[in-house]
């Protein structure tokens, strides 16, 4: 008999200070489980390479991002997420829209920070 999959609380810090609250199954990656909901995050290539979809924890938790092409210790040390490709394992607030700080992150690092694309 196949187990479900536990569900985590995700809060998303949107721009302009709006708070949305979705359930993830930790099986799905959390920008699916976004759309599904009707919240139209960034992403571009949903491989977890461009930062895009770049979000950063807020308080802690655990996100999965082993379906990531690029995800570094020093991202998960710093609280970058990809939110394409990202997994909870851990009930979850994610300020998204953060694709311009994680690849100046990146680039004083001196690590990958390719191409993202930005509404702002």
């Amino acid at each position: 008999m196949k187990q479900e999959p536990e569900v985590f609380r995700v809060e998303l810090l949107l721009p302009g200070e709006e708070k949305r609250s979705i359930q993830v199954s930790g099986e799905e990656h959390i920008w699916d489980a976004a759309f599904k909901a009707g919240i139209v995050l960034p992403a571009l290539c949903h491989q977890g390479y461009c930062l895009t979809c770049a979000g950063r924890l807020d308080g802690g938790g655990e996100v999965d991002q082993s379906d990531s092409l690029v995800y570094f210790p020093a991202d998960r040390e710093s609280g970058f997420v990809l939110l394409c490709t990202g997994n909870p394992r851990s009930d979850l607030r994610i300020r998204t829209h953060q694709q311009k700080q994680m690849r100046e992150f990146r680039k004083q690092r001196k690590l990958p920070a390719p191409y993202s694309w930005s509404a702002e």
